[in-house]
């Protein structure tokens, strides 16, 4: 498949628009929490200093992932190159998993009942961007209208 192709085909389906809009509706209150201090956040300086400090991260990973988080939730609610901020996602949440929520089992910590969060949160994210990558995010995509 050429780069052109890769970028640019879409299915126009419904089910890749659907999944699209909605990860992006769920991903944005994580990344408005980091870069912005939206919902109760933190906002970038603080969240860069946890992620250095206490994750042990690179502060430019750091700042990669809150990058991905903020600006590809808003490229897949427009349909925005979403195909390739789906990829990041993808990379971004097994990443998360492997480090820190694959020791905390399945489930989502609603009770408090365990020290970290489940992966269930991000694999329903994983799998709506796997849409995504298998139909470029399919109608309404803001990349149709400039290409």
């Amino acid at each position: 498949m050429n780069i052109y192709r890769f970028l640019y085909s879409s299915d126009t389906s419904w089910a890749g628009f659907v999944a699209r809009v909605f990860a992006g509706i769920v991903l944005f209150p994580h990344g408005a929490q980091k870069l912005l201090g939206m919902f109760d956040g933190a906002g970038a300086s603080e969240t860069i200093k946890f992620f250095v400090e206490v994750m042990n991260l690179p502060w430019l990973l750091a700042w990669l992932v809150i990058i991905i988080e903020f600006f590809g939730a808003l490229a897949l609610i427009l349909g925005f190159f979403a195909r390739i901020w789906a990829i990041l996602i993808t990379v971004l949440f097994l990443g998360i998993i492997i480090t820190v929520q694959g020791e905390h089992g399945f489930f989502m910590n609603w009770m408090g009942n365990q020290q970290g969060e489940g992966v269930e949160y991000s694999l329903l994210l994983i799998g709506l961007c796997v849409v995504v990558m298998i139909t470029d995010g399919g109608k309404y995509r803001i990349l149709k209208l400039i290409k």
